[in-house]
């Protein structure tokens, strides 16, 4: 993992003074990193019987996609409104300026799916809790929630279930 972290760049005071932000896209052109991270995030849920990988919006498609890939599961976009192109299931939440929504297929989820819903980083948690809600909407058997990082000083485990698997490869 400092290998991954060597290639996450530090900007300081963005978006506001006095913020650090984690820049993942760094990681991301970094092809050892692209590969180190695909398998490390493959190596958690190799065994889990996972049928599908719920990536959110934007950089939650990189992680999910080469994580569905490499254990042989489904994609789904969890997407902002009027992205996607058929009938779809929302779910709104608080972020620090104002409300937001998430969505995704009606059908993209069936009960029989062992779901991951992946994100690039774990900060206050809004975006991801609102996006297990919806998945839990749609009654899959499991629903297990991933991150590449987790900026655990934000506090964002607080905002996911209590009784869910959360899992992030890297802890700030």
């Amino acid at each position: 993992m400092e290998y991954i972290k060597s290639k996450i760049r530090d900007v300081y005071d963005f978006p506001k003074p006095g913020i650090i932000f984690r820049d993942l896209t760094t990681m991301f052109k970094d092809p050892r990193a692209m590969h180190i991270v695909g398998w490390d995030l493959a190596q958690l849920y190799r065994d889990k019987g996972v049928t599908k990988v719920v990536g959110i919006e934007s950089r939650g498609f990189i992680g999910g996609a080469i994580l569905a890939y490499e254990i042989g599961a489904g994609f789904v976009p969890a997407r902002k409104p009027g992205k996607l192109p058929a009938d779809t299931v929302s779910a709104s939440f608080e972020k620090e300026y104002g409300t937001d929504t998430i969505e995704i297929h009606r059908d993209a989820i069936t009960p029989d799916d062992v779901v991951v819903l992946h994100d690039d980083l774990l900060a206050t948690g809004g975006t991801m809790a609102a996006c297990y809600e919806l998945v839990k909407s749609m009654n899959p058997r499991k629903i297990y929630i991933n991150f590449i990082v987790e900026l655990s000083a934000l506090n964002g485990r607080k905002n996911l279930p209590a009784d869910a698997d959360v899992r992030s490869l890297i802890v700030y």
